[in-house]
């Protein structure tokens, strides 16, 4: 049995979104005349409380777009340390928009609202980039798939309005938070300027992402995505999976949510285990006692077993569950922790 747990990425369609994919009706999207992109477009936007939504093939590219859109060349951005728009979206920030990242020490991956208020250049400071936007990630994944305080979202947002800066929230695992949480997409829809939505994590979706926002700002954004290649024909096949992961496998993130957290109590019992972050959604992010354990041991102790997880470096590990996770393959990894 292989259990692969490197990312929420790696799952299949479910047999009811492979009989959605197959029936949809499609068009040409480039043209805007795949009625399914559309419908599902119009669902998303409606979900986040927005004026309009654009499908994108990847959350990368949806991030890379929102930035384009609400910055010009030589402005700064700023983010918390650990934040996906600049570690893991290969140096996008500046090779796309020409833009840099003023980095915020956080917890988690997450930042105050008196943090991004110190970080903000003075604007008629000419020497120093002009700050002009502010992007979040919820969940925050080098956080360990942390959930960011409502409250001080909503103290980010004066700040923002406060200094005339837009507001983009990376939400690639935003309907973990969403069930974690019991929050809704309305509320951070009314809160954000754009939203980066991802449907291919925890929704189990084969591709996709959405960006939302108001009508101008996806006017501009269908353009970026046409200057960044990610126009799609007949896409209505993956909007069709997009909108059945809508409608039938957003509560069931909860179960992810309770396998890793059963995953990390037994990871805790481990006398070779330093430290397990804490856990709020699907990610299990811990470090090995390497005087005990080299951490690359322990990850090919696992793979010998048929078991895959990935590091994230500095001597991080991580652990993913998902919708292909089943509760089978559960009770063999808690199984052979506890032995190791």
């Amino acid at each position: 049995m292989e259990i692969n747990l490197i990312s929420d990425t790696v799952t299949k369609p479910t047999a009811g979104m492979l009989d959605a994919m197959m029936s949809a009706e499609v068009g040409d999207d480039v043209f805007k005349a795949d009625p399914s992109v559309n419908a599902l477009e119009e669902k998303v936007a409606k979900l986040f409380h927005k004026e309009a939504a654009l499908f994108f093939p990847s959350g990368t590219m949806t991030n890379q777009a929102a930035i384009k859109l609400h910055t010009n060349p030589g402005d700064q951005l700023i983010c918390d340390k650990y934040a996906h728009v600049y570690n893991y979206e290969g140096g996008g920030v500046s090779f796309n928009s020409g833009v840099s990242c003023k980095l915020v020490d956080g917890h988690r991956g997450m930042m105050t609202a008196e943090q991004i208020e110190a970080a903000i250049n003075p604007p008629d400071f000419y020497h120093s980039p002009l700050t002009t936007l502010v992007c979040i990630e919820n969940t925050a994944n080098k956080g360990g798939g942390a959930c960011w305080d409502f409250e001080e979202l909503k103290r980010i947002k004066s700040v923002c309005d406060k200094h005339n800066l837009a507001y983009h929230l990376d939400g690639a695992r935003l309907w973990n938070a969403l069930v974690a949480k019991n929050e809704t997409a309305g509320q951070y829809g009314d809160l954000f300027d754009t939203i980066s939505i991802c449907l291919s994590k925890g929704l189990g979706c084969p591709v996709g992402s959405v960006l939302v926002g108001s009508e101008s700002d996806i006017k501009k954004a269908l353009r970026i995505r046409k200057v960044f290649g990610g126009g799609m024909r007949q896409a209505g096949f993956l909007a069709a999976a997009a909108t059945y992961a809508l409608d039938y496998q957003v509560e069931r993130l909860a179960e992810d949510h309770r396998k890793a957290k059963e995953i990390g109590l037994v990871l805790e019992s481990l006398t070779f285990i330093k430290k397990v972050e804490p856990i709020e959604t699907n990610i299990i992010i811990f470090e090995i006692d390497e005087n005990k354990m080299g951490s690359e041991a322990f990850v090919e102790t696992l793979k010998e077993k048929n078991i895959h997880i990935i590091g994230m470096g500095q001597g991080k590990l991580r652990i993913v569950t998902h919708l292909d996770y089943t509760s089978e393959m559960h009770e063999n990894l808690l199984g052979i922790l506890r032995k190791l």
